[in-house]
């Protein structure tokens, strides 16, 4: 039976992080739908241009273009035993049009990173990242050995506009009024596990690799 494992957390969670850790742990494809938009633009696909001009007039990208991207994606054969989903769904249309495509005989595992919202704030408000090869390095967290120089690269550090604490803290609130729903839909059908993101990415992994195939020993 294949596995779909869905990643859900606000944005700043750690989700993106733990997906490529989890991808590397359970040889399951880590299948992302920025990524997917990225790559099938650059590629001037069918499905890419259809989603371009959407963007360029402004509009969001309809659910059925996006699963079309993503199911195209799943159908290659690395995909064959499962794939990990990082960023979709998003919303209950999203969940509910993903669950219509899905053969009844996939299992799924769903697991839910939680962070307070004043933690990813503060993880926010300290990145710092590389203009020169985007390290990041954070002020409290992993601050550089010399201010506002990339220990990597020995280029200049900048922080994102999107990282200020006031765009942080609207971002979450979207995300907590579109995923509310989507959070109990998936608890309701015994498909969620909440994971506690609070703690070391190290500790983090090992609770999240338990969560999602319970068997495996995690590699710190």
């Amino acid at each position: 039976m294949s596995k779909v494992i869905i990643l859900l957390g606000a944005p700043g969670s750690g989700k993106g992080t733990q997906a490529v850790r989890l991808a590397e742990a359970t040889a399951l494809p880590h299948v992302s739908t920025g990524d997917l938009f990225r790559a099938n633009i650059k590629s001037q696909t069918e499905l890419g241009s259809r989603a371009k001009g959407y963007m360029d007039a402004g509009e969001l990208v309809p659910d059925e273009l996006v699963l079309d991207m993503l199911f195209d994606r799943v159908g290659h054969e690395d995909c064959r035993i499962g794939y990990i989903l990082d960023g979709f769904p998003r919303t209950m249309p999203q969940a509910e049009a993903l669950d219509a495509r899905l053969d009844g005989s996939v299992e799924q595992r769903v697991a839910n990173l939680q962070v307070s919202d004043e933690a990813i704030v503060e993880r926010a408000a300290g990145r710092l990242l590389c203009k020169e090869c985007g390290a990041i390095h954070h002020r409290t967290f992993a601050p550089p050995k010399v201010e506002g120089v990339c220990d990597a690269c020995g280029g200049p550090l900048y922080q994102r506009p999107d990282d200020a604490p006031d765009v942080v803290r609207e971002r979450l609130r979207v995300y907590t009024e579109q995923t509310a729903p989507l959070v109990r839909y998936y608890e309701e059908r015994n498909l969620l596990t909440h994971v506690d993101g609070s703690g070391s990415p190290d500790e983090v992994f090992r609770n999240l690799l338990t969560t999602v195939q319970p068997d495996a020993e995690a590699q710190g």
